[in-house]
């Protein structure tokens, strides 16, 4: 399903879903609002992305948003009124949610506004990102929750993790040549584009 988001107080523009060429949007995914998504794009069933409180949400190229992921934020106006403290800039521009390109969101995952994921970096399966920021080339272990943190390029969060303190962020050990996980982003990478090129075939796009 891809959607207009709805006129409220705290959006006050009706705003489609952007979808680059290449992406795949499941039938029984919800896109809505003020989205942006990439080229070659996966978006699973039952994931949901839902810009129509926090906005934008930016998805970049060749990502992946796996079965339950939910991507949503809090509200970044009211009654016409910008709230800034919501928002992350990236590149000069600001965002509810920002995710780079070439990440995986896995399965059940939640990035929850303000927040941003950068380029390359592997998000596991029941991981919280919420009011944090996580850098390039990182791994995000199953089962984290990282609460109003910033997680430096080329960190991996160990799985279970409750980080919750900048000190404990830049604590976190850096993924050398022996972590087991290092190159796990690619192999999910290479299948969610082919899942998105082949759907998109078999619907004739």
């Amino acid at each position: 399903m891809i959607e207009k988001n709805v006129k409220t107080d705290f959006s006050a523009k009706i705003s489609e879903p952007v979808i680059g060429a290449g992406t795949f949007v499941h039938p029984l995914a919800a896109v809505i609002g003020n989205v942006i998504l990439g080229k070659n794009v996966m978006v699973a069933p039952t994931a949901c992305v839902r810009g129509d409180e926090g906005q934008p949400l930016h998805v970049g190229d060749d990502s992946n948003v796996q079965d339950g992921v939910i991507i949503h934020a809090l509200e970044t106006e009211l009654d016409g009124e910008p709230i800034g403290e919501n928002r992350m800039e990236v590149d000069g521009k600001k965002y509810a949610v920002y995710v780079g390109k070439r990440v995986s969101l896995a399965h059940q995952a939640q990035i929850h506004g303000p927040a941003v994921v950068m380029d390359d970096t592997f998000v596991g399966m029941k991981v919280l990102v919420f009011k944090s920021s996580v850098g390039k080339n990182c791994v995000i272990e199953p089962g984290v929750i990282l609460m109003g943190v910033r997680v430096a390029d080329g960190r991996y969060v160990p799985v279970g993790s409750i980080i919750k303190t900048q000190a404990e962020a830049d604590a976190l050990p850096v993924i050398t040549a022996d972590y087991p996980l290092k190159d796990m982003n690619k192999g999910v990478l290479h299948v969610n584009k082919a899942l998105a090129k082949g759907y998109l075939a078999s619907a004739g796009k």
